[in-house]
């Protein structure tokens, strides 16, 4: 550890982000067996929590946000899948 720098400890901010992943994946397993939902609602919104799920493991458990800003959307880029997998679910949808 660097001289100077006290240590903090982020258990806090890790235990809120563990039981929002919880959430979310709850939410995931619940969304498929939804009767009420098209199949485009039910693929859409299970892509949207898988996205922010990734976000907040990027985010908080790799560090991301103590990176500079440069960096952060280099790590956004692959998010561009995101615009891949629309497509495709889409093009699924209609056919």
């Amino acid at each position: 550890m660097a001289e100077g720098k006290a240590y903090k400890s982020h258990f806090k901010l890790y235990m809120i982000i563990f039981f929002a992943l919880t959430a979310l994946t709850v939410l995931e397993v619940i969304i498929p067996g939804m009767d009420a939902l098209t199949k485009l609602q039910k693929s859409t919104s299970v892509v949207a929590l898988a996205l922010g799920k990734a976000f907040l493991v990027g985010y908080f458990f790799m560090h991301l946000n103590e990176e500079k800003k440069w960096l952060k959307y280099i790590a956004a880029v692959p998010c561009s899948a995101f615009l891949y997998a629309a497509v495709l679910m889409l093009e699924s949808y209609y056919r």
